[in-house]
């Protein structure tokens, strides 16, 4: 197939697993051949029939800027998907490469390429679950900290009203916190998705010092379909979520099977209020 070559792009943005990655963000240089048919586009000389590679510069140069993923495969996979997008590109490779590597050797640049091919229709597409996860935030602006996550996490299924919480355990002094509860579809394994809601944290200026200290924004999967999951990583459902009046007040609007029916008898008031929809705050 014919194809168009676009060399040497170049965007700054955050990526990496170092914490010095996290900070500041660096230069990536991409390559892109999309294989397009450009028998219309060689006659009829009409821009309408082929891939605008201004347009195509401009938009994975959006995506990438906007990615602060921890992986090149996964600023890649991006690039890829957005390609795709476009009309008459049936495949595209993407190289991506870090002009910085921060490797203890001499090494010039890394990097990753991907193939990918448009989904034909009626192919398989890659399986989604259904998972739910707890949000709070006692730190900062609380509202815009649940606004980002919900923002990073969508398209949602369904999603609470926001509660707010009196501060259970942990030190004191200790101010109230807004909790509420998302349900979402993704084609993440569970080990990936709080990989992903980690990073999502950290992106929200979350820092781990105090256990069960005061935090800008904390995520907890709460279920992932209806799995079992017991590892020194991962325990799903979340152990202590029949505990937490904050967790099954917004999760009754949410996933009402999955709230044990004497919640609000068998536990102790803790001091949760409803606050309204996070849209009205």
């Amino acid at each position: 197939m014919d194809r168009i070559e676009i060399h040497g792009l170049r965007v700054m943005t955050v990526v990496g697993v170092l914490s010095h990655e996290r900070e500041a963000a660096q230069p990536l240089q991409l390559d892109l051949v999309l294989h397009v048919d450009l028998a219309d586009a060689s006659e009829s000389d009409d821009l309408s029939d082929t891939a605008n590679y201004g347009s195509v510069s401009e938009v994975v140069a959006n995506t990438v800027r906007e990615s602060k993923d921890l992986l090149l495969e996964r600023v890649a996979g991006r690039v890829c998907e957005a390609l795709l997008d476009f009309d008459r590109v049936e495949a595209v490779d993407v190289t991506v490469t870090k002009l910085r590597p921060p490797i203890p050797e001499d090494v010039k640049a890394s990097s990753v390429t991907l193939h990918r091919i448009r989904p034909r229709q009626g192919a398989p597409t890659r399986q989604s679950h259904r998972a739910i996860v707890a949000l709070g935030s006692n730190l900062g602006d609380r509202e815009d900290y649940l606004r980002y996550a919900v923002g990073q996490l969508s398209p949602l299924v369904a999603e609470s009203q926001v509660f707010e919480t009196d501060p259970i355990g942990g030190p004191g002094g200790q101010g109230p916190y807004l909790n509420m509860v998302v349900a979402f579809d993704t084609t993440l394994d569970p080990f990936a998705l709080v990989r992903r809601l980690q990073r999502i944290e950290a992106e929200a200026g979350r820092q781990r010092i105090v256990h069960w200290g005061a935090r800008t924004l904390d995520l907890d999967l709460v279920f992932y379909d209806d799995a079992t999951i017991n590892s020194p990583e991962l325990t799903v459902p979340h152990p202590r979520y029949a505990e937490r009046r904050f967790v099954l007040a917004p999760l009754t609007e949410v996933a009402p099977e999955r709230v044990p029916t004497d919640w609000e008898t068998a536990l102790p008031p803790d001091g949760v209020h409803p606050r309204g929809p996070l849209s009205d705050l």
